[in-house]
């Protein structure tokens, strides 16, 4: 965490722009203190518009001279141009450096309620092949400082419905439902996110079916479509394949499932996520122009630009191949995924990527419309030096929410983690424990964001 935020408070940190805005530096501890009746100069610089002593004739500067209130923080007022960070220096002498910097972000008004949700939408737990339950799963990610999470097991919707009924009221982490389908005469992986009835359930016979055939299985409101039998679809996607224009079956045959999985997933109100297309395993999961055919006709709502290794060649093609479809005029909305089969912090895999969500709420029907909407940004964890990819607009915001805003948010998440293990594990503190949590990060959102 930058070292300016353990000794000083911003707020809000993010507004709207092109107004003037009232903001409280507070400082943290009796070492960061201001001085009582001391005059403070402060000066605000966007970073957009470079150094004011090299540049002086851009815009987007101000000064503001300002004193200690009586509980020791210093408050102004000032205008923000426009959308991007601005530098927020303090000095106790003008005529000297700045003893510390802060920042905050202005908006443009499409922002106006939108609040940044990070979450992952590819994880597996051990009802398929990872190693965690699906409960364990979901409070391991919270303790990463997930504001939202999946259970997409392979071929399994239920898994996903059992980690959402562990906790019910207990927490504000959004335990979304999904699975990973797998279909008869296709190879191309497929993650059904927030789907409100299972598709791998909609061909018999499913592994869906392995703990009960009942609705509570592979539905999360009582109701889906009819399942059919392997026959049945077999002869249904070979008749649709006729009219793919691929020149060999398997490909002709592959893509009308993708069409008719998209078909279903859409009726189920959920989010179609065409992943890892690069993944090695060992060669290259799918032909490089079959992936770019399955890329410009879009059975899919979300390409999983980041995701499921930390190989280069695996989300570093990945990168170069969105980059080169959207200078070619095709923009699809991004998504990264760690595709983890472990959620400890010791897997590798297991916190290598996410999703900042620009929503409304922190809600399944929410984070969808938001993403098929392109208010997102796939975030690249790999390394200690984080990598944002995706619109130019969300790499800059989402860059200045990485160093200002969720080292900040995961503090308290990773608390509320550690005792979604404990309240599984049987601790009967934990309960209280977690009432009494939740909601901070609403209170945290609610201080550091400003629409009005």
């Amino acid at each position: 965490m930058n070292l300016v935020l353990y000794h000083y408070d911003v707020y809000p940190k993010v507004f709207l722009g092109d107004r003037i805005q009232c903001i409280t530096i507070q400082p943290l501890g009796k070492k960061s203190e201001f001085i009582s009746n001391h005059s403070y100069t402060v000066q605000i610089c966007k970073v957009k518009e470079s150094a004011p002593k090299n540049y002086p004739e851009r815009s987007g500067r101000s000064t503001v001279v300002t004193k200690p209130d009586e509980n020791g923080f210093l408050r102004l007022s000032a205008y923000f141009e426009g959308e991007g960070e601005h530098f927020v220096r303090v000095y106790e002498n003008p005529e000297e450096k700045p003893i510390f910097t802060l920042s905050v972000y202005s908006l443009f008004e499409d922002m106006a309620g939108r609040f940044p949700y990070r979450g992952d939408l590819h994880v597996h737990s051990c009802r398929s092949d990872g190693r965690e339950g699906p409960k364990n799963v979901a409070a391991y990610n919270r303790a990463k400082g997930l504001d939202f999470t999946v259970i997409s097991d392979h071929r399994r919707y239920y898994p996903s419905l059992e980690a959402m009924e562990a906790f019910g009221d207990l927490t504000d982490l959004a335990i979304i439902p999904g699975e990973e389908i797998h279909l008869p005469l296709n190879d191309v992986h497929y993650v059904n996110f927030g789907g409100t009835f299972s598709v791998n359930a909609l061909v018999t016979p499913s592994k869906n079916a392995e703990l009960g055939e009942g609705m509570e299985f592979r539905s999360l409101g009582g109701t889906a479509p009819d399942p059919m039998t392997e026959e049945e679809f077999r002869e249904m996607i070979r008749k649709r394949s006729e009219s793919v224009p691929r020149e060999h079956e398997s490909e002709r045959l592959s893509f009308a499932v993708l069409e008719w999985i998209y078909e279903q997933v859409t009726e189920a109100e959920g989010l179609g996520i065409f992943p890892h297309p690069f993944w090695l395993h060992p060669m290259m999961q799918l032909p490089e122009d079959y992936i770019e055919f399955v890329y410009k006709n879009k059975p899919f709502d979300a390409f999983e630009v980041l995701g499921g290794s930390t190989a280069y060649s695996h989300n570093g093609f990945q990168t170069a191949f969105y980059y080169k479809m959207k200078a070619e005029g095709i923009d699809h909305p991004v998504v990264g995924s760690t595709d983890s089969h472990s959620s400890l912090e010791i897997n590798p895999n297991g916190n290598i990527c996410s999703t900042i969500v620009f929503a409304k709420a922190n809600k399944r029907a929410s984070l969808i419309e938001a993403i098929k909407d392109r208010y997102s940004v796939a975030v690249d964890t790999i390394s200690k030096e984080y990598r944002l990819v995706g619109d130019y607009r969300w790499i800059q915001y989402g860059a200045f929410l990485m160093e200002h805003y969720f080292p900040l948010h995961d503090i308290p998440c990773r608390a509320e983690g550690y005792y979604m293990n404990r309240y599984l594990a049987g601790d009967t503190r934990a309960e209280a424990i977690l009432r009494t949590m939740k909601g901070q990060i609403a209170e945290m959102m609610e201080k550091y964001f400003r629409f009005a």
